[in-house]
């Protein structure tokens, strides 16, 4: 039996509550020569006496199965004093209850199955989502299992018997897989890997948003745009040259995109010392963003050939965006703040980075590095499969098959390989 566990579930802040979670096979006996707990899922008051302090607490007992973890649970709500929090958890440790893990509390949930690893990643993002748009996705993968999981697994699983049965018994009772019909029957779901590895590739981006930096000459709009996408006046905007003497940044949302935005010093030769320092960091913020908006005025005859020389590294992530576009006419990427008009670049940003789709067509798309590379490794061993041609010994799309099973279970959690929760549930905090 693993041993029981405490921490905080809220934080250790002054306030009005502190609640202690603990969970453990056995857990109501445990505790009992201490203290009375309340009938299951009913809270109640119980006076606490340890090591000279006394604690008026709420009690809530959850018992195995029907909890959280699948164990027995048990919610001591205290007074919000986390000095008091602490000397109760150092308590808890003297009855042999140690503190838990990051994230061991969802793991035991995962393990007892009560929780799938889609569920516990999608809850790990939860409480990490910054914006509506990264919350909505979240909370899209926290229910039932994506239904193209079960779905395909219901395609495969009669080719899977049919690959062993002619591996196992072929030569002797004759059974033979027909590839040719093995390839109609998968087509459907080779297609449905595709889309789902599309919609993955955009959610991705959704997920850990998207970090854009502002960059071109002095006044070409750089902090106006800035504070535009940021809905705020973050950034000071006047008609002198060189106002932006640091690299500002905000975390937003804007058109359903999260951004992590970054306003430069405009890149120009200067003698002023603070400009100076300002334009010298630009280059580490270029080197660490996903796209650099190269701002110029649509009055201007063209881009600054020096700005062009500086961009030049980084040409793949650059795009040109022709600001203060009432002012004057001309094609490419135009927009203009001060009308509100920046259509052009919201659509121009979701058909770079969600590849066309709305933010809303990723909800329940798999997001994580780790679900983004078994989906990878789902198609590429599709791909392979459906390239099989005869004659072909059973052995091969017997195990192709068998291959395509084991990464749909590394995908939910079924196969339960240690390293993987390890490192799923490293992230999360002491109390989930």
């Amino acid at each position: 039996m693993p041993e029981a566990i405490c921490a905080p579930a809220t934080p250790l802040f002054p306030g009005a509550v502190i609640i202690i979670r603990v969970s453990g096979e056995g857990l109501a006996e445990q505790l009992q020569p201490w203290v009375a707990l309340p009938p299951p899922r009913q809270a109640a008051v119980r006076t606490l006496l340890w090591d000279g302090y006394q604690e008026r607490a709420l009690i809530l007992f959850f018992p195995s199965p029907i909890s959280y973890t699948g164990e027995d649970v048990v919610e001591f709500h205290l007074h919000g004093n986390p000095l008091l929090a602490r000397r109760f958890l150092e308590h808890l440790g003297k009855l042999n209850i140690r503190l838990a893990e990051p994230g061991e509390f969802t793991k035991r949930a995962l393990l007892n199955g009560k929780q799938s690893l889609l569920g516990a990643e999608a809850l790990k993002d939860i409480i990490g989502a910054t914006t509506d748009t990264q919350l909505r996705q979240a909370q899209a993968r926290s229910g039932a299992l994506p239904e193209w999981i079960p779905e395909a697994k219901v395609v495969l699983s009669p080719w899977i018997a049919r690959a062993e049965a002619a591996v196992d018994y072929g030569e002797d009772e004759d059974i033979t897989l027909d590839l040719v019909r093995m390839r109609s029957d998968l087509a459907a779901l080779r297609a449905r890997f595709h889309v789902e590895q599309r919609r993955a590739a955009a959610a991705h981006w959704l997920r850990d948003g998207l970090r854009i930096a502002l960059v071109g000459r002095p006044n070409a709009g750089k902090s106006t745009l800035f504070n535009a996408l940021a809905g705020e006046d973050r950034a000071i905007v006047t008609e002198i040259p060189g106002t932006t003497r640091d690299v500002l940044e905000i975390r937003t949302e804007w058109a359903g995109l999260p951004l992590f935005l970054f306003d430069t010093a405009g890149l120009r030769d200067t003698n002023d010392p603070v400009e100076k320092l300002g334009v010298a960091r630009v280059g580490a913020v270029l080197e660490a963003v996903d796209l650099i908006l190269h701002l110029v005025p649509a009055q201007d005859e063209g881009p600054d050939p020096g700005i062009l020389e500086r961009l030049a590294p980084f040409g793949g992530k650059v795009i040109t965006v022709r600001n203060q576009a009432d002012l004057a006419d001309g094609e490419g990427l135009r927009i203009s703040v001060l009308t509100g008009d920046l259509a052009k670049l919201e659509d121009a940003l979701k058909q770079r980075f969600l590849e066309g789709l709305a933010p809303d067509a990723c909800l329940g798309a798999m997001a994580t590095e780790r679900q983004r590379s078994l989906l990878d490794e789902l198609i590429l061993q599709m791909e392979w499969l459906l390239r099989l041609e005869d004659p072909c010994p059973p052995e091969l799309p017997a195990s192709v098959l068998q291959g395509l099973w084991s990464l749909l279970q590394k995908l939910t959690g079924e196969d339960r390989a240690e390293t993987t929760l390890d490192q799923v549930f490293s992230g999360f905090c002491l109390g989930k």
